[in-house]
């Protein structure tokens, strides 16, 4: 039991920005790993560590949330297959790109893509959907966001659900089909990522995010059902704007 109160302090970081980004991912359907990559970066972790423990830690949450999208008949099984492999592809090479490239390099890079989700999530809080047919560019997206979610940690859920819905998609549908797939797409990104990077990179930070998603996911659900989703993504999108930038300026070596 000592064991435990004392690794509690080195664990307990890890579980808030768990718990952070899975209440905001619980009530948008998406952030949840661009949440996690961004705080995990502002701490001081290295970009692979940051992608690849988020992306081990997010495999059991979208496991739970594919199965449920699933029995409630929530997948286009259509949509799904145009995503799944080219999201896979993307998603692989990306891991496979940040595992073996210089931290230090990458990061810069990594901070400005979350960056520009940040600022993507505050113009999209100001915008309305409107519905008008099937998509049409459904391949390249998913092998595009694919990529970007294994090299920024996340971004998945807001790249791909909403350029789909921009397009016409069925929101229920769609969120419904992008998270069964993101299940397919966190797995092999997190088995690339050990291939090359070994069993000490799921460690603390791995444990602390999946304990605090665990914690959230139901608190998350309910505050869907009280806060307007487009307030959520303009607090999504300050918050990933102001700790990216930063980052960058870190990086550089602007501020201490």
């Amino acid at each position: 039991m000592d064991a435990i109160w004392e690794y509690l302090p080195v664990l307990l970081p890890f579980i808030l920005i768990g718990f952070a980004a899975q209440l905001i991912d619980g009530a948008l359907g998406m952030a949840y790993g661009v949440i996690s990559t961004t705080l995990l970066l502002t701490i001081g972790l290295p970009p692979k560590a940051a992608s690849a423990g988020t992306h081990a830690a997010e495999t059991f949450t979208t496991a739970i949330s594919g199965l449920s999208h699933i029995y409630h008949r929530n997948v286009d099984w259509k949509l799904f297959a145009k995503l799944a492999v080219p999201g896979i592809i993307g998603g692989v090479v990306g891991a496979y790109l940040l595992s073996n490239v210089d931290s230090s390099a990458i990061k810069p890079y990594v901070q400005s893509y979350l960056t520009a989700i940040g600022l993507w999530l505050i113009w999209r809080s100001t915008h309305v959907i409107r519905r008008t047919e099937d998509p049409r560019i459904v391949t390249p997206l998913g092998l595009f966001g694919g990529f970007l979610d294994a090299t920024g940690g996340g971004g998945w859920g807001p790249v791909v659900t909403s350029n789909l819905l921009l397009q016409g998609s069925n929101p229920r549908m769609t969120i419904g089909t992008v998270n069964t797939v993101e299940f397919l797409l966190t797995l092999s990104i997190s088995l690339t990522f050990l291939f090359h990077l070994g069993w000490e990179t799921f460690t603390t930070a791995t444990l602390g995010l999946l304990i605090g998603g665990v914690v959230a996911a139901p608190l998350g659900a309910m505050l869907a059902k009280h806060i307007p989703a487009n307030r959520l993504l303009l607090l999504v999108g300050v918050v990933l704007t102001a700790t990216s930038l930063y980052g960058i300026a870190k990086s550089l070596s602007l501020v201490g």
